[in-house]
């Protein structure tokens, strides 16, 4: 069943070239921050290019019942009245954040420091993830936290009557965990203290700044280190939300492996904390190019084209660029079976405990559409068919995952028959537009009857 209701099969037919431009939805990653920080500030914050998909949607309702004002006018432009730090009011009913991790993890930090309790939820598949992750740290602050067996949801989070400063190296690469710890240190007195073994998605980093926060970061012999000063006054900002390079690759990914495809996505993020994905494929043979290169919030941004690649090769993978691509991964192997040679994935343990097991969720699909899969506990192989080589014509589960969705869909636009998958609705909660934009291109997507 699709997070939010009846399972929506859909089917993916072979289709000619994909030409035209893509404006694929803002980045999920900065909208949900947007939202938390507005909250967190004193006053207005003003929001365009919000990603208008249900996780972004459900941080906007969380946000409401923790006591800031939020909403949106008829022109897609959002306000955020925001409470200050440590103003959160205690919310009247249980914070349903459906299939976001990155939301609940977020919010669960934001609140830690505060004295207020909160009860989360969320659909089949976040209710399945694992919470300890952050509740871990959050407990270092003063906060408890109690849940079903194994660290999941639902969870009540009791928050830190008189938080402390912590000092945390993360087990894992892990922005969300980060993050949270972050996000917690917001009410603490002194100083908090992130350390990670390799750097990852720095968007909290760069947003805490713009909003007024004191925030280093340095390498040391320990790691990449992060401090923040605690009980900063935040300060609303206008934010101009870029395009998301997780939603774009997958337009980028499928003119790369559909014969005659020429397609331009504009104003894509290019923190090089995420574009690991690009970089992998122009190593593989990709014909991609930056065009208007430039920065805009703090952010490098530019535009992107993707042409047809009928030459690219597998390589193996750096493991270092994991953190920097890891929701990239399951579109990465498309590519990959589309290619000459073996792919080979490794450091990527963290795709088990994703909105779904993503590395089985990808290698049964693949298997069942006649591309060979080889993989282990924190790696996997793709050995590719070559353009045009995928036999395709089997339906993949989908597993309450929406990369793994669209990943498909893109699969059988350039498979020899027709890939289906067995629910396509948990889509619309990071890329609501995937279906009429991709069409738009010249895909043949289709909902089949139930």
């Amino acid at each position: 069943m699709s997070s939010h209701g009846t399972p929506i099969p859909m089917s993916s037919t072979p289709c000619g070239p994909l030409t035209g431009t893509a404006e694929v939805p803002g980045d999920k990653s900065i909208s949900h921050r947007s939202l938390i920080l507005g909250a967190l500030s004193v006053g207005e914050t003003v929001v365009t290019g919000l990603l208008e998909g249900d996780d972004v949607l459900d941080t906007a309702k969380a946000m409401r019942s923790f006591g800031a004002e939020v909403t949106r006018d008829e022109g897609g432009t959002w306000r955020i009245h925001g409470v200050g730090v440590g103003g959160f009011a205690e919310p009247d009913h249980v914070i349903d954040c459906g299939n976001s991790g990155t939301g609940v993890r977020l919010i669960m930090g934001a609140m830690a420091s505060t004295p207020i309790t909160a009860t989360f939820t969320g659909d089949a598949s976040l209710n399945g993830r694992p919470m300890a992750r952050i509740t871990d740290p959050i407990a270092l602050f003063g906060a408890q936290s109690y849940g079903r067996r194994g660290g999941r949801l639902p969870m009540t989070i009791v928050g830190a009557a008189s938080p402390r400063p912590v000092r945390y190296t993360t087990p894992m690469a892990s922005a969300q965990v980060k993050s949270a710890v972050l996000l917690a240190g917001l009410n603490a007195p002194g100083e908090t203290v992130v350390i990670e073994a390799e750097a990852t998605r720095d968007h909290t980093e760069r947003m805490l700044r713009g909003f007024g926060a004191e925030v280093r970061t340095e390498q040391t012999d320990e790691g990449h280190v992060i401090t923040l000063t605690g009980q900063p006054e935040l300060k609303p900002q206008t934010i101009v939300v870029p395009r998301d390079p997780s939603s774009a690759a997958f337009p980028v990914c499928a003119a790369l492996i559909v014969p005659g495809s020429d397609v331009l996505v504009p104003n894509i993020g290019l923190n090089p904390t995420r574009a690991g994905l690009f970089t992998t494929l122009i190593e593989m043979g990709a014909d991609l190019t930056f065009e208007n290169m430039r920065e805009e919030g703090g952010e490098p941004v530019a535009d992107l084209r993707a042409r047809f690649s009928p030459d690219m090769q597998g390589i193996s993978v750096d493991p270092a660029r994991a953190a920097s691509m890891i929701d990239e991964y399951p579109i990465l192997s498309v590519v990959a079976a589309n290619a000459t040679g073996t792919t080979e994935m490794r450091g990527v343990k963290e795709l088990r405990v994703k909105e779904s097991d993503r590395i089985d969720a990808m290698a049964t699909g693949l298997r069942a559409n006649g591309v060979a899969v080889t993989e282990g506990e924190d790696w996997w192989c793709v050995e590719g068919c070559g353009a045009g080589g995928v036999p395709g014509g089997a339906m993949a589960g989908s597993r309450l995952d929406h990369r793994i969705a669209m990943s498909f869909m893109v699969l059988g636009m350039a498979a020899q028959k027709a890939v289906s998958v067995d629910d396509g609705g948990p889509i619309t909660t990071s890329f609501p537009i995937f279906e009429p934009l991709m069409a738009g291109l010249g895909a043949d997507l289709r909902r089949d009857p139930v």
